[in-house]
């Protein structure tokens, strides 16, 4: 069983392009130790399983996230572009981004 008190993986995109189901068994204790750690490795993607015992009684996995599809034109009407949007800023302005 892995330790938990190294630093999390990070994630190779070259290499974690490829779907890699991969499962961890970590005993409740453990988990409860280490839960911060636990969620950053479930945001990556991977699932975790819970165990008292040895035996186990659940499972840490990713939610499913929604991406729905987004309506091209759905804000047309709603707001002008300014003739001058692309004009440089005035000087007083301009200089807060430089301090």
């Amino acid at each position: 069983m892995p330790r938990l008190w190294g630093r999390c993986q990070q994630v190779d995109l070259a290499k974690d392009l490829v779907y890699i189901e991969t499962m961890t068994t970590i005993n409740i204790h453990e988990a409860k130790t280490h839960l911060s750690r636990l969620l950053v490795r479930v945001e990556l993607g991977e699932e975790i399983i819970l165990a008292r015992a040895g035996k186990p009684v659940a499972r840490l996995a990713p939610l499913a996230r929604k991406a729905g599809k987004r309506r091209l034109g759905s804000a047309a009407g709603e707001f002008e572009v300014p003739d001058d949007f692309n004009a440089p800023l005035p000087p007083e302005i301009e200089e807060t981004f430089w301090r």
